[in-house]
């Protein structure tokens, strides 16, 4: 389970990424990205902490994602809750 939730976010990750580097100005599409965000991050952590998983390199990728997804859900949530001047 492990494994495959770390392949998971990894994709999701650069999927996301790729996609909202591209869809900067549409604010519905960076919330729906950030909230999904958010969830894949409770996800992440509660498979990083709750199931046992070998000490190692994928580890600390693992933990390395989860942190990335923090920081790009709150950067989401700010090109999709900023005020646009039109």
């Amino acid at each position: 389970m492990f494994n495959f939730v770390f392949w998971v976010l990894a994709i999701w990750f650069l999927i996301n990424v790729i996609w909202m580097w591209f869809k900067l100005d549409n604010q519905s599409l960076q919330k729906t990205f950030a909230w999904i965000n958010v969830a894949a991050v409770v996800i992440g952590f509660w498979v990083f902490y709750g199931v046992s998983h070998p000490a190692g390199a994928l580890s600390n990728c693992f933990l390395a994602i989860n942190c990335l997804n923090v920081v790009l859900a709150i950067v989401q949530f700010y090109f999709g809750y900023r005020k646009l001047n039109k």
